[in-house]
């Protein structure tokens, strides 16, 4: 077995690698022992010049692996002496990726790590999506603008064009390419594969919480008031939180799927939003789980007020919408559920509290 770590370095150092490679695996390789892995952390470079159709190692693979983040539960094992909330939030940081995992410093706080990482210019993590930026991409810049304008809200094609400058067209086009690299994803309401209501929305948590709160505060930070930079945007981390709870639980009802572990094998799960033709209002689903006829409705709340029965009921409404013969209802709560909405439940309906929601997924 032949591994040869950070392939891209060797190609880029000696030219003509891969069609020297390619002549090695047609004329001795299907004959030998030999078990070639060539690995990159450049996804681009990997891409287009090891699986592309134009590299020389084209339609020469037997397969090839695309290694993703871990999700919440595989990362909190990395710091199992602290809380399953504190670990929410350095998933939420961190997004699942063991280089960055392996920053974080048992031993301190969540916001001495934050600070140690983020808020020091001499931080690991203060200029590592810049530096990601220029190993990936060519035009580093533009694409820095469309980064910036969906983290600060703008969801859609023409509203990131208008923001950034750029014809909608070469905009599509560089959104593509950050998609390809897992930064930017492509979202469309589930249920609606060729919907006009597409967004486009944040997919590395990393980048997330970085181009979030860290460009706005650089010059408190690049003057060494990391800690008073870190004051300034704790109390709004809840509010950032919550997008990611919503990821922690289709992680979770994933794994449950396929655990067998609920009231049927659901096909695909998503968001909703869009306009409810009852209320004429717009309104939002956070998860739907669904096969032919069931589905699970599914709402998410990171919020240190017990779940009430009025969230509950309001899903119940909501789910109005949609024509399903069976339908469950699941709340998934990070401070529990008042007394009322726990009396409320019937066999299709369940109330997941995250601190056992953590602890079952690790056992």
């Amino acid at each position: 077995m032949l591994v040869i770590d950070e392939y891209p370095y060797l190609a880029n150092s000696v030219r003509g690698i891969s069609s020297i490679i390619q002549a090695g695996i047609d004329l001795r390789l299907k004959n030998s022992k030999l078990f070639l892995i060539l690995c990159g952390s450049s996804m681009s470079f990997m891409e287009n010049q090891v699986l592309g159709y134009q590299s020389p190692l084209y339609g020469r693979r037997t397969a090839q692996f695309k290694i993703r983040p871990f999700d919440f539960f595989e990362s909190m094992r990395f710091h199992s002496n602290y809380s399953i909330y504190d670990n929410a939030v350095i998933y939420g940081i961190t997004g699942g990726i063991p280089q960055y995992l392996s920053r974080i410093d048992s031993k301190k706080t969540l916001k001495d790590n934050i600070i140690d990482n983020f808020f020091e210019p001499s931080a690991y993590l203060y200029e590592e999506p810049s530096n990601l930026l220029k190993q990936e991409l060519r035009f580093p810049q533009t694409y820095n603008e469309i980064i910036t304008a969906v983290a600060e809200g703008s969801s859609r094609l023409n509203e990131i064009s208008t923001k950034t400058g750029l014809e909608t067209a070469v905009c599509s086009k560089y959104l593509t390419s950050l998609i390809t690299l897992g930064i930017v994803k492509k979202e469309r309401p589930v249920f609606e594969e060729k919907s006009k209501r597409t967004i486009y929305r944040l997919q590395d948590n990393m980048f997330r919480f970085w181009y979030r709160f860290v460009p706005q505060n650089a010059a408190q930070i690049n003057s060494g008031a990391g800690e008073r930079a870190y004051d300034s945007i704790e109390k709004y981390i809840p509010h950032y939180m919550g997008e990611v709870f919503e990821e922690i639980c289709r992680q979770y009802m994933w794994r449950e799927n396929l655990a067998g572990r609920l009231p049927f094998f659901f096909r695909d799960a998503g968001r909703w939003w869009g306009t409810n033709p009852l209320k004429k209002s717009e309104q939002e689903i956070d998860i739907i789980a669904f096969s032919d006829s069931q589905a699970v409705f599914c709402e998410c709340k990171w919020s240190n007020e017990p779940v009430s029965s009025s969230v509950l009921e309001k899903l119940i409404e909501k789910s109005m919408m949609f024509n399903f013969p069976e339908k469950y209802y699941f709340l998934f709560s990070k401070s529990g559920y008042t007394e009322e909405c726990i009396k409320s439940p019937g066999t299709n309906i369940r109330l997941i509290d995250f601190n056992r929601l953590s602890q079952q997924q690790l056992t």
